[in-house]
């Protein structure tokens, strides 16, 4: 094996072998400021299948990151409307959506529990009420997660937040 393929085998193992803890990501909520049913809720506007869990609270409440992780991507787009993206352990990317503001920046580092915006209602959240919609998506697949669901195939990438969250 070449050395840059052995690189390449460390990088992703020890990706694996980090440690995950989440906390919620949204200042002060629980359990209760969020429906456990919602992740692939059908149906679900443009999407089909709601591929994330949507946590209630006040425009301008502060979301914090749920798990420490490496920044790849904020801005805005056209249905989540200001976004920040995190890569953290198991190579998972963490996904918020719907924020006020955004306060952290592109390629920094973020620790579990730093703000990483306020909670708000852009893109396809105008005129609903505020919250933030979280989903942690794999980039390598889960294909033991396939099923015959309406868009199942999806289920291999997009795992349920819930799920970590109830830890």
């Amino acid at each position: 094996m070449k050395k840059s393929g052995i690189i390449l085998l460390a990088t992703l193992l020890l990706g694996f072998l980090l440690p995950q803890s989440l906390t919620i990501p949204v200042s002060g909520a629980t359990a209760k400021d969020y429906n456990p049913d919602s992740f692939w809720y059908y149906p679900w506007g443009k999407s089909v299948t709601h591929k994330g869990v949507d946590i209630f609270a006040k425009k301008g409440t502060p979301v914090v990151a749920a798990t420490s992780g490496l920044v790849v991507r904020c801005g805005n787009i056209p249905m989540g409307g200001n976004i920040v993206l995190v890569l953290g352990p198991k190579w998972r990317f963490h996904y918020y959506a719907h924020l006020q503001s955004i306060k952290t920046g592109a390629f920094s580092f973020v620790k579990k529990g730093e703000a990483i915006g306020t909670l708000g209602d852009t893109g396809n959240a105008v005129g609903k009420p505020p919250h933030l919609h979280y989903a942690i998506v794999t980039a390598l697949p889960y294909p033991w997660r396939w099923d015959d669901d309406r868009q199942g195939w999806k289920k291999m990438f997009y795992l349920n937040p819930i799920d970590f969250l109830k830890r």
